[in-house]
């Protein structure tokens, strides 16, 4: 699992590159849960809270840039 001050150190496109690979792994992982042949039910809460951080991250980012400063580190 990646943790946000990973996810805090890439670039944007390092984010957006990593938003289109879970989301598609979301969308495969409730596909097998429909179909019940989901092996880690875990798996889709992991995915679902990734997806959270990094638009998170991607927000705070956009916030910073309006607001004219350097989004902060912490």
């Amino acid at each position: 699992m990646i943790k946000a001050t990973e996810l805090r150190e890439m670039s944007d496109e390092q984010l957006a590159v990593t938003l289109k690979e879970t989301t598609d792994n979301f969308f495969h992982l409730r596909l097998q849960a429909q179909t019940e042949r989901l092996d880690a039910p875990s798996e889709l809460r992991k995915n679902r809270r990734l997806i959270a951080r990094i638009k998170t991250i991607q927000r705070e980012r956009e916030r910073a840039a309006a607001a004219g400063e350097e989004p902060n580190d912490a």
